[in-house]
C-alpha cells in the first residue's frame, strides 16, 4: 500500500451451501436498500478478525449459525470515497448435530433489520450465478462449484495452534513443565475462543505443558469439552519420538472432527511435515517454512476433505491474535 494511503475497509461472509436432491445450493440474501442479491457479509467490528466476522455477519442477516470451511476467493474494489474494500470469503455449512460444541462458545447474534436484509433464499448454483446482482461475486461461487465437483468443498478443520507468549526461560525459576504464559500470552488465548469456535472446532487436544494447557483453556471453558492431553506434544517427548507427534496429527486428520491441537515451536516442523505429506502441491507450498513456523498465538488452519486419493489437505489459512505482539 502506497504511504498515506487510508487503511482498507474490510468486510467479511460465506458462501453458505448445502446439497439437496444431488444438486449443490447456496443461500444469498436481499438488501432492499440496493435492491440486489448478494452473499451473507458485512464490515469487521473493531478488534474483530475476518473468520469471526463472517460467521457473525451470516447469522445476522440469515439467522444461520454456520461452521467455516474452505477460504474462497475475496473481492477488492474502490468506494465512492477513495478508499479501498477487501471482503473475505469462506464456504460454509450450516451448524447441525456434532456442531453445539462451538455454538456454545459463541455470543447471541442479533438478526439484521429487515431494512438492511428482507429476506434469504437457498438457490442451486447456476441460478445463484444469475440472481447474484454483481458480476464479481462470481468469482466465489465458481470456486465454490469447483471444489464440490473435485471433492474438495465438505472438509473439516484441523487447528494448530502455537500456545500464547510465554515467560522467558531465562526468567523462570520453575521447570518447562509449569512456564506461564505472560499477560500478553493470556490476552492471545482469549482472542482464540471466538476464532475456534468460527471453524467449529469440537475436539481439544494439547501439550500437557502449562503454557499449552492455558492457551486452550478459555475456549475448552467456553465450549463445554475436556482437553485431551497428548503427552507427545510437549517439546521433550517429541525430542525422543518425533514420530509418535506425526501420528498425532495423522489421527487428527482422519478423524473428520474439527480439532485444535496446541503444541510448542520446535515441534511445529514435524506437525508441517505431516500436513505436507497430506497437501496438493499448491496447498504445500504454503504452508511456513521458516522458524519460527508460527508466532505465539497464532493459528495455522489445515482444511481437510476426504477425496478419490483418500484423506487430503485441500486448504491452508493463518491467523494472528489480534491481542498482538511484543
Amino acid at each position: 500500500m502506497r504511504a498515506g494511503a487510508p487503511d482498507p475497509v474490510e468486510a467479511a461472509g460465506a458462501l453458505v451451501w448445502r446439497v439437496r436432491a444431488g444438486r449443490l445450493q447456496v443461500a444469498l440474501v436481499h438488501r432492499p436498500r440496493y435492491r440486489d442479491w448478494s452473499w451473507p457479509k458485512g464490515k469487521l467490528d473493531p478488534g474483530e478478525i475476518p473468520p469471526v466476522a463472517a460467521v457473525r455477519e451470516v447469522e445476522e442477516e440469515t439467522g444461520m449459525a454456520v461452521v467455516l470451511g474452505l477460504p474462497l476467493p475475496g473481492l477488492r474494489y474502490a468506494l465512492s470515497d477513495g478508499r479501498r474494500k477487501v471482503v473475505h470469503y469462506w464456504a460454509a455449512r450450516v451448524a447441525g448435530r456434532g456442531d453445539d460444541v462451538p455454538l456454545r462458545a459463541r455470543p447471541p447474534v442479533p438478526h439484521a433489520d429487515r431494512s438492511e436484509i428482507d429476506h434469504w433464499e437457498w438457490f442451486d448454483t447456476a441460478q445463484a450465478a444469475r440472481r447474484l446482482t454483481r458480476r464479481d461475486d462470481r468469482r466465489p461461487l465458481d470456486a465454490l462449484v469447483e471444489a464440490y465437483a473435485k471433492d474438495r468443498l465438505d472438509t473439516r478443520a484441523l487447528v494448530v495452534a502455537r500456545h500464547g507468549q510465554a515467560r522467558k526461560r531465562a526468567l523462570w525459576g520453575g521447570t518447562e513443565d509449569d512456564r506461564p504464559l505472560t499477560g500478553l500470552g493470556l490476552r492471545q488465548a482469549a482472542t482464540l475462543t471466538p476464532l475456534l469456535a468460527a471453524f467449529g472446532v469440537e475436539r481439544v487436544v494439547t501439550s500437557r505443558w502449562e503454557r499449552c494447557a492455558t492457551t486452550v483453556a478459555p475456549y475448552a471453558q467456553a465450549a463445554g469439552v475436556t482437553p485431551e492431553v497428548a503427552d507427545g506434544l510437549t517439546e521433550a517427548r517429541h525430542d525422543e519420538s518425533p514420530a509418535r507427534v506425526a501420528a498425532i496429527v495423522a489421527d487428527a486428520l482422519e478423524a473428520r472432527r474439527d480439532t485444535v491441537l496446541c503444541t510448542h515451536r520446535p515441534v511445529l516442523p514435524t506437525v508441517l511435515d505431516v500436513l505436507e505429506v497430506q497437501s496438493r502441491r499448491a496447498v504445500a507450498d504454503a504452508l511456513p517454512r521458516e522458524n519460527p513456523f508460527l508466532a505465539p498465538g497464532e493459528v495455522l488452519v489445515a482444511h481437510a476433505a476426504r477425496t478419490r486419493r483418500g484423506t487430503r489437505v485441500v486448504g491452508v489459512e493463518r491467523h494472528r491474535s489480534p491481542a498482538g505482539a511484543d
